[in-house]
């Protein structure tokens, strides 16, 4: 069975992990801070802070911005529930706003109605960008900037998209990135912060290692999100080669949209000035169950992101509202292999099987 998801690890990575663990030096050394300038440096922002996972560069984020107990943050009902559980971690109330049923991203019109329904009491969007295509940053910037409002990136599936040339995490006020072993780079758990304020910074790199400043003063109550060094170890070696990773996602998507579009099936998109690195390939299809038979059938894994939408779920059941294309999306999306370990064999193999499919 060809998998949806299989993380590429080498040479480099185990030789770079077997000297770190020689050194003695476990956590909080010069990996991570390599890694943080290293990623900084990759994204086009001034400064980056490592942590243990996407969630609590989220959480972190979220707070070193500022937004705590009673504030308001627009998001998508449309992802994975780490993004608006962040936003409860925080204290604040995550407020769903629909999806474009193309790019299933963030609707700017819809989050316009959302700060109007809330006369603008509201102080954030968090956006999120969704298999690896950027969101409406243009549009979503605007907003923000006309409501005064924050604007915070999800990028935990999109390491090195872009929005005319300008990296996902640098357009916010703050980036957050996940490093989990489906990602497009992996470090086995970690995630980052970036940012160009400085403000924000030094306060995200105080709260992931329990409040404390340089000094060793402990100045509020942090938290241990602290990255390892064999986890910074690995992302190093995956930072270098995330380029590559990234050419090869783009490459079997491009071989593999062709057969979508022949057979109906509705393929992903790729605006104008956005770059799509293609954490997953997703299509849509009322057929869905069946499809996915068909492809199991021809040894082709599939998996649904996201089968229920955030306010639909248990957790969040004292949510009233309804994002219609959001619940639409979350019947109909399937995601196919993509990643850089296809060979040119099983990407040939997944072509055909979506070719032989009769929707009918």
């Amino acid at each position: 069975m060809i998998p949806i998801a299989s993380p590429t690890l080498g040479f480099l990575e185990k030789q770079h992990v077997l000297k770190v663990m020689g050194s003695g030096q476990l956590a909080a050394g010069t990996e991570v801070r390599q890694l943080e300038d290293e990623f900084a440096d990759f994204c086009g922002t001034a400064h980056a802070v490592a942590t243990s996972n996407g969630t609590t560069a989220l959480h972190a984020a979220l707070e070193a911005c500022g937004i705590g107990e009673g504030d308001r943050v627009i998001t998508t009902p449309f992802s994975f529930i780490a993004t608006a559980n962040a936003i409860r971690h925080c204290g604040a109330t995550p407020v769903f706003a629909d999806i474009d049923p193309e790019t299933y991203t963030l609707d700017p019109e819809a989050v316009e109605r959302t700060i109007d329904r809330f006369d603008g009491n509201v102080e954030a969007v968090l956006a999120v960008h969704l298999y690896g295509l950027p969101a409406d940053m243009d549009r979503l910037a605007e907003l923000c900037e006309t409501h005064g409002l924050l604007l915070v990136e999800d990028a935990a599936q999109a390491h090195g998209a872009a929005v005319d040339g300008r990296r996902v995490g640098s357009i916010g006020d703050a980036g957050c990135f996940s490093f989990y072993p489906t990602k497009n780079m992996t470090t086995g758990e970690g995630g980052m912060v970036v940012t160009d304020r400085e403000d924000v910074a030094r306060r995200a790199a105080r709260l992931v290692d329990h409040g404390r400043t340089d000094d060793a003063t402990h100045t509020e109550v942090g938290y241990n999100y602290r990255m390892t060094e064999i986890a910074a170890a690995i992302g190093r070696i995956q930072l270098e080669r995330l380029p590559d990773f990234t050419d090869a996602r783009r490459e079997h998507a491009s071989r593999l949209a062709p057969a979508v579009d022949e057979r109906g099936l509705d393929a992903p998109t790729e605006p104008d000035g956005r770059t799509h690195v293609y954490h997953q390939f997703t299509v849509r299809t009322a057929a869905r169950e069946r499809f996915r038979a068909h492809l199991e059938e021809a040894g082709v894994g599939t998996a649904i992101y996201y089968p229920t939408p955030i306010h639909r779920q248990p957790a969040y059941d004292d949510y009233d509202g309804s994002h219609p294309v959001a619940e639409r999306a979350a019947k109909e999306v399937v995601s196919l292999p993509v990643h850089p370990a296809l060979s040119d064999e099983d990407v040939e193999t997944i072509r055909t099987a979506v070719m032989e499919f009769d929707d009918e």
